[in-house]
């Protein structure tokens, strides 16, 4: 099957090694077009196990050094899959948004975060990094194929769709503790680019809350404060 560099452009992404592959096969078989084994790797018996699994969905194994020429050149990954992009559509009840997000291995570390606190809808407002960018597949830890991932091309899209969720804005111009926020469920946490945050006008229709921190620094990470608001508020239920 033929391969090539990544594209945003592409109908088709890959996972870039075991562990990825691993669970687009557990998780999503359906999307896997393929999946390439180096000449190089061993027959062990995890490698076994994941040619059984393709075998069971009918998904063609190839022993394909040019795929990893092209797409892993550094020579440390042994297999990669192919898989089929999916448009997604977010589902009713509690979201995550980010405004402008830009950069991939910070969504991948989101994504990840996201599963582990049981979150399954992510909001994204363009323009945006591509949740599909290897780069952001690979930091995620295969949390992709967990989640559901929809692209709005404003906020007025999204808040006309999800009128009834209350929306908690991560603004660095709020007085209010994170601390003193009880939920109000279905909510959406927002949040804004890892450089210049969200804008001014999003004060005007959501209940601005702030991460407390010690004046040291400007401001927590992207990641960092995602992780810590989705932990406060999916125990504040």
């Amino acid at each position: 099957m033929k391969t090539e560099r990544y594209k945003r452009e592409l109908d088709h992404s890959y996972t870039l090694g075991a562990t990825l592959t691993f669970e687009l096969m557990k998780l999503r078989p359906d999307l896997a077009m393929a999946v390439f084994i180096c000449s190089d790797t061993q027959m062990t018996e995890s490698t076994k196990e994941l040619i059984n699994i393709c075998k069971t969905h009918d998904v063609p194994v190839e022993k394909n050094d040019k795929a990893f020429n092209i797409l892993s050149p550094k020579g440390n990954c042994y297999v990669i899959g192919m898989f089929r992009k999916e448009k997604q559509q977010i589902k009713d009840g509690n979201h995550l948004m980010f405004v402008n997000p830009s950069d991939a291995g910070n969504m991948g570390t989101i994504l990840r975060t996201a599963t582990g606190f049981g979150y399954k809808d992510i909001a994204i407002i363009t323009p945006a990094v591509d949740v599909y960018d290897p780069k952001t597949v690979r930091a995620s830890m295969g949390a992709l194929f967990h989640v559901r991932v929809e692209y709005f091309d404003t906020v007025e899209e999204y808040r006309k769709r999800f009128e009834n969720n209350h929306r908690y804005a991560f603004m660095l111009t709020s007085s209010r503790d994170m601390e003193e926020v009880k939920a109000l469920s279905p909510y959406t946490l927002i949040y804004g680019n890892e450089a210049t945050g969200l804008p001014e006008e999003y004060a005007s229709f959501c209940e601005t809350v702030i991460i407390p921190h010690s004046k040291e620094i400007d401001s927590l990470n992207l990641p960092m404060a995602a992780g810590i608001s989705m932990y406060k508020f999916s125990r504040s239920l």
